[in-house]
């Protein structure tokens, strides 16, 4: 048996307008796939992220959604340009080996953008 194909990770959201705006025009994420109470987000060559107001009410805690890239610290000035609160600035984190920040969505989803010193693949 071979690996997955795609990896797709679905959210509720309780407003998907506004969830959109900060996906689309913050994020700069590409729409796949619009289903009406469903909106599909590209995040890397195989990876999608949905948002849906169908969903049973979230449990946000415990809940990280971390996006890979060598291009950390212009994420977080690109985020503080567009007026993103940000609840922690990029640090470099030796217990794990990554360098990081981090910031909430609309819906209180705590985001994670950060770097691994040493690739995972």
């Amino acid at each position: 048996m071979s690996l997955f194909d795609q990896t797709i990770t679905f959210l509720h959201t309780a407003d998907l307008k506004r969830t959109a705006q900060f996906y689309e025009e913050i994020l700069g994420l590409p729409l796949v796939r619009d289903q009406g109470v469903c909106r599909i987000y590209k995040t890397s060559t195989d990876g999608y992220l949905g948002f849906c107001t169908h969903l049973e009410t979230p449990v946000s805690k415990g809940i990280i959604l971390t996006l890979v890239t060598p291009s950390v610290d212009i994420w977080y000035e690109t985020l503080l340009a567009k007026g993103v609160q940000i609840v922690t600035p990029p640090a470099h984190n030796p217990k794990y080996h990554i360098y990081h920040f981090f910031f909430k969505d609309p819906n209180g989803y705590a985001l994670e953008i950060q770097h691994f010193d040493e690739p995972l693949a």
